[in-house]
């Protein structure tokens, strides 16, 4: 897909395995599991799904996978299923080594998102794209160091301090524009300052939903994961976007849905709809 300037590709690095309950909050088994069948411990297969953009001046990364630094307890938990480095195989079928990317966009610092900014390099823990700007909101940088018992486990500091310590975060403070054709999106309800990216040239316009709108399931409205901050928050937030989605025929990527990677939807009775599913 051609976007302005940028070529747009989805990357799928992978699959891990959360637990589906606190996926979708409130709503019953019996509803979500229609659609996203549990395993013996109520998990739920999701993709590890990221954004690639490339102009003839940039390369792009939209967030980075879980990257592969986990130990093998933590796979197991996880139910990580993916290559021995699975994101620069993945830039690597598009002709992009790690060195080429110039920016990489982080929508929020969780170990899913950001986990594949740094890996062990000769036994030493090093950023993966030492060449590139990491746009990350500061609240959310702020908060990644000070989370709260709630969310602590999703903020780990190897997958950010190296980046930190060699001065590679370009750090922002509100939403707008990041570089041309390229916009952020500031979101509180599932975690303090993450950030939508919009990628638009008038005419076609893609969101990377992140973990607002996590997969194509939670086009529903009430369909918020236990695992956000201020669920309510969440819900306006929701509301706003598939609003202006659905009027504006824009395109939506799903960053956790393993078999919807991106749709345009319309506006229902009660919650919004797919129109048209798209892969590219």
């Amino acid at each position: 897909m051609k976007i302005g300037d940028y070529e747009v590709h989805t990357l799928n690095t992978g699959f891990f395995a959360l637990d589906g309950g606190a996926m979708f909050g409130v709503v019953p088994k019996k509803l979500w599991s229609r659609e996203h069948p549990a395993d013996e411990e109520n998990r739920i297969r999701m993709a590890l799904r990221t954004l690639l953009l490339k102009s003839e001046d940039r390369v792009v990364l939209v967030d980075t996978g879980i990257g592969n630094k986990f130990p093998e307890k933590y796979q197991k938990i996880y139910g990580i299923d993916q290559g021995t480095n699975p994101l620069f195989d993945a830039l690597a079928k598009h002709d992009v080594t790690p060195d080429q990317v110039t920016d990489v966009i982080l929508t929020h610092l969780h170990f899913d998102h950001a986990g594949g900014v740094t890996y062990y390099k000769d036994g030493e823990l090093v950023p993966s794209f030492p060449q590139a700007r990491h746009w990350v909101q500061s609240r959310n940088l702020e908060w990644a160091y000070h989370p709260t018992e709630k969310d602590r486990a999703s903020y780990i500091q190897d997958n950010f301090e190296p980046l930190k310590a060699a001065g590679l975060f370009e750090v922002r403070s509100s939403a707008g524009e990041l570089m041309p054709g390229i916009s952020a999106w500031v979101s509180d309800g599932h975690t303090i300052g993450q950030q939508l990216v919009k990628i638009s040239d008038g005419e076609t316009t893609v969101v990377f939903c992140a973990d607002i709108i996590p997969m194509a399931s939670h086009l529903k409205l009430p369909y918020i994961m236990g695992y956000d901050l201020q669920p309510l928050v969440t819900l306006e937030e929701k509301r706003r976007v598939l609003t202006q989605a659905a009027a504006e025929d824009w395109i939506l990527v799903f960053e956790h849905d393993p078999n919807i990677v991106a749709c345009r939807i319309e506006a229902g009775e009660k919650n919004f709809t797919i129109k048209e599913t798209l892969d590219f």
